[in-house]
């Protein structure tokens, strides 16, 4: 398939020209149940304050989805409405999965209290399940008790996993039912946890015994398998029950019960309750003998099929993914004028050992890459010789020929797999000169970051940089570092929107940091961090937003290909090369206008492609006063127009969910 970016025009708006051909690669539904308290008026706060910094931190959360009944027929997606798909969470069409609930693809984990022993339990959990379930389609998060019950979670959660023997809170419980009650998919294991006419009672002598076990799978055929008991069974009480269609019984005189199916309510809610630990290998200190070791390491295959099914009549993808093998960077620039400097001042820095290190990395940089070489999170190869480089997901030339700078992206250190693009730069961001624009592309990351600690997905098809910049800090924009994000953002729509032809592709910014389809699903966003070095910032900016993904999500070729079907056009498809050069040039040119003459030489582009013109919020919880969405203040945080007549300043309440939710009018100092 012919991209955009092989054979088209250079970015902003040159004139086409011919060039040489080169190879084409290829929130929450339910309310907060914390009323608002008194609110204090607040005016516009100073751009150097500590939450305006703050804000820098915020990036991209796993991707929202809107609700199938609003999304007009994508590729591989069904127009038919919510409800018709309530109980289809990852339906098959034309070999590729897509999310209908509308749903983010967030697994969260519940262990229990915050102990060190939660902590080891929600390692076990998460471990097993990430063996389980593809893991380029879901990101497995700890759900912590505060979290539970103050933010904004149930809607962003495909699953719910409760792992822990504690005794749950009332009120947390009742956030959990209500959750199911809206459709939610639940997961126990050996977990107090229990609705429905089920009461889990405790029989001693089976605990922390091998037993064996008989599971019926959704087609009635059997599994057996020992397991390690939990001590406990589930028995039914007075309520009749229509329990669903997985099973599973211990093989001795009571057959009792261990796992249990239980639907709930009328929006497709369902749990699987297990009392057998299937998320305990054999090898954990709870496996008392040699001989029960044994036992369940010959029926650890079987575990992982019934956790396989059990995680499939839930919703999810089992299909099995391996995690890629990181790769070496490759040294390239995009000005042949810059190479020898840049070799020069490398010769300067290397130690003895040809390595440059910091804290969380050392780079080593040699003139070829023999696969005998070990490449580890913390110990990465850099080739330095360009003619040994090439890549079907990076086309240098491509690169080349879009980027339109005076700086910045002028040296690029590319890889196509590494664990994040983010620390690649780390130490090298105090000490080359800045003329010499680093940036860092991926083809894919292992551990994408994202906003409060959240990961991030990043499969192939995703465009992954890591931008660096210095800023003064006494300049216009040094005085107003959050803004930087909100520059990042809209050059990226930017970026896309001003290819000629392609300025109706509905690609919109949504505050602070997240680029969206409309304002329905999100395709990417930024994060950034800044380190204030005597006068200067020095800041990394981090950005990933879908090119040709579509996958679990949505990807800029999916509306391409709509608005090509819907106006009978045939604009290309675009590339991941094409675009990050595009979106380096674009931010360049708004850094300096920015610099020139302050926030206003932005804002208005900024507010044509925003999504929140005229959006009403709520304050304080999902209860609280409606405001609505006025525009920025002069550090970048959202300006709402109250009841009164009065505008002000809101920040977020730190949930790392949705940023719009709860937001909170800062007290005044």
């Amino acid at each position: 398939m012919e991209h955009v970016g092989r054979d088209d025009p250079k970015a902003l708006g040159e004139e086409p020209k011919q060039r040489r051909g080169s190879a084409s690669g290829s929130e929450p539904a339910g309310d907060s149940d914390r009323g608002g308290g008194p609110i204090e008026h607040y005016h516009l706060h100073l751009s150097s304050c500590h939450e305006c910094l703050e804000l820098e931190n915020s990036t991209i959360e796993s991707v929202k989805f809107a609700s199938a009944e609003n999304i007009p027929d994508l590729p591989y997606d069904y127009s038919s409405s919510l409800e018709s798909v309530a109980d289809e969470t990852s339906p098959e069409r034309e070999g590729r999965r897509v999310t209908l609930t509308g749903k983010a693809p967030n697994i969260l984990l519940y262990v229990g209290s915050d102990s060190q022993e939660a902590l080891g339990r929600f390692h076990e959990v998460r471990s097993v399940l990430a063996d389980c379930v593809d893991i380029d389609s879901y990101v497995l998060y700890h759900l912590l008790e505060d979290s539970a019950l103050r933010d904004p979670w149930t809607d962003n959660c495909l699953l719910l996993v409760i792992a822990t023997r504690e005794s749950i809170p009332e009120d947390l419980y009742q956030k959990f039912m209500a959750y199911l009650s809206q459709g939610g998919k639940v997961l126990g294991l050996s977990s107090s946890f229990t609705f429905g006419g089920f009461q889990v009672t405790s029989k001693g002598a089976l605990r922390k015994t091998v037993q064996n076990l008989v599971f019926s799978k959704a087609d009635q055929s059997e599994v057996k398998l020992s397991v390690l008991s939990s001590g406990c069974r589930y028995q039914e009480g007075p309520v009749q029950l229509s329990p669903g269609g997985l099973q599973g019984h211990l093989e001795n005189d009571d057959k009792d019960r261990m796992i249990v199916h239980v639907p709930f309510g009328t929006h497709g809610g369902e749990a699987v309750l297990c009392q057998v630990h299937l998320e305990l290998p054999p090898s954990s200190d709870i496996v008392q003998t040699p001989e029960d070791f044994n036992l369940l390491k010959s029926s650890n295959f079987r575990r992982y099929e019934v956790l396989r099914e059990i995680l499939t009549t839930l919703g999810l993808s089992c299909d099995m993914k391996q995690v890629p093998a990181l790769t070496p960077l490759y040294l390239l620039s995009a000005a042949e004028e810059i190479r020898d400097p840049l070799m020069q001042w490398l010769g300067k820095h290397m130690d003895a050992e040809g390595e440059i290190k910091s804290s969380q990395l050392s780079l080593r940089f040699v003139s070829s890459y023999v696969s005998e070489v070990e490449i580890t999170p913390s110990c990465i190869p850099v080739v330095t010789n360009m003619e040994a480089f090439s890549s079907e997901n990076f086309n240098l030339e491509i690169y080349r020929q879009n980027l339109q700078t005076k700086q910045l992206g002028k040296v690029i250190l590319f890889a196509e797999v590494t664990p994040t693009t983010m620390r690649l730069l780390d130490g090298l961001m105090f000490q080359t000169p800045q003329e010499m624009g680093l940036i860092a592309i991926a083809a894919r990351q292992t551990q994408g970051k994202g906003r409060g600690g959240n990961a991030w997905l990043s499969p192939v098809g995703c465009a992954l940089s890591t931008l660096l910049i210095s800023i003064p800090l006494r300049s216009q924009l040094g005085q107003r570092i959050p803004f930087v994000q909100h520059l990042m953002s809209v050059a990226v729509v930017e970026a896309v929107r001003s290819i000629p032809k392609y300025q109706d592709i509905n690609l919109r910014v949504k505050w602070p940091n997240d680029i969206y389809y409309s304002d329905l699903m999100k395709i990417g966003g930024v994060l950034v961090n800044s380190t204030l070095m005597g006068e200067t910032f020095h800041i990394l900016i981090g950005c990933g937003f879908n090119v040709t993904n579509s996958n679990p999500t949505i990807c800029i070729n999916d509306l391409v290909t709509e608005y090509n079907k819907q106006h009978k056009a045939e604009l290309k498809p675009l590339r991941a090369d094409y675009l990050i050069a595009r979106v380096v040039t674009v931010l360049e040119k708004l850094i300096e206008e920015f610099q020139d003459k302050g926030p206003n030489s932005v804002l208005p582009l900024y507010y044509r492609y925003w999504v929140h013109s005229g959006q009403q919020v709520h304050l304080g919880s999902a209860d609280g006063p409606k405001v609505s969405i006025v525009g920025l203040d002069d550090s970048g945080f959202l300006q709402v127009h109250q009841e009164g007549g009065e505008v002000v300043t809101v920040h977020p309440d730190g949930n790392s969910f949705d940023m719009l939710r709860n937001l909170i009018l800062p007290k005044r100092r």
